[in-house]
């Protein structure tokens, strides 16, 4: 049985997400670089609820595509060295993906409570991983969905 076409938009939709997340956190990060202490606060704020939306869609994708074909993910169909790279970039974005939610949550508990300290400390941790992450995101929905 072949998946409903929304489910095969999902993936198209977290590539998406995962761009305006990378997109939010480097204007978040300018904002705070400028002093725009307000605007850096919406703004990471807003990058945490669109990455919380992706990880929605992502587990929905996962648990549909499960349900209507049997199989959970997509294989990789490059050979080569591609896949090599490939296999590289998505291993680090799963060990990185999964700290990422505890650090952001961290990091803007510190923000909220006004602990700059402790804030900035964790958040030079927390940025170019999350960042990382969002950007590894997309190249790995390319190469899985559009490389020939």
């Amino acid at each position: 049985m072949d998946a409903p076409a929304w489910v095969l938009a999902l993936p198209a939709v977290n590539a998406a997400l995962n761009a305006l997340a990378t997109v939010l956190l480097v204007t978040g990060w300018i904002h705070v670089r400028r002093g725009r202490v307000e605007a850096h606060k919406r703004t990471m704020l807003t990058a945490f609820a669109v990455s919380v939306a992706f990880l929605v869609c992502y587990l929905l994708y996962h648990v549909s595509l499960h349900h209507y074909t049997g199989s959970s993910s997509r294989k990789f169909s490059g050979t080569g060295a591609v896949r090599s790279v490939y296999f590289a970039i998505l291993s680090s974005h799963v060990i990185l993906a999964a700290v990422v939610p505890a650090l952001a949550i961290v990091t803007i508990r510190r923000g909220l409570r006004a602990d700059w300290p402790r804030h900035r400390r964790i958040a030079r941790l927390t940025f170019p991983i999350w960042l990382y992450v969002s950007v590894t995101g997309v190249i790995i929905y390319v190469m899985l969905y559009h490389w020939n």
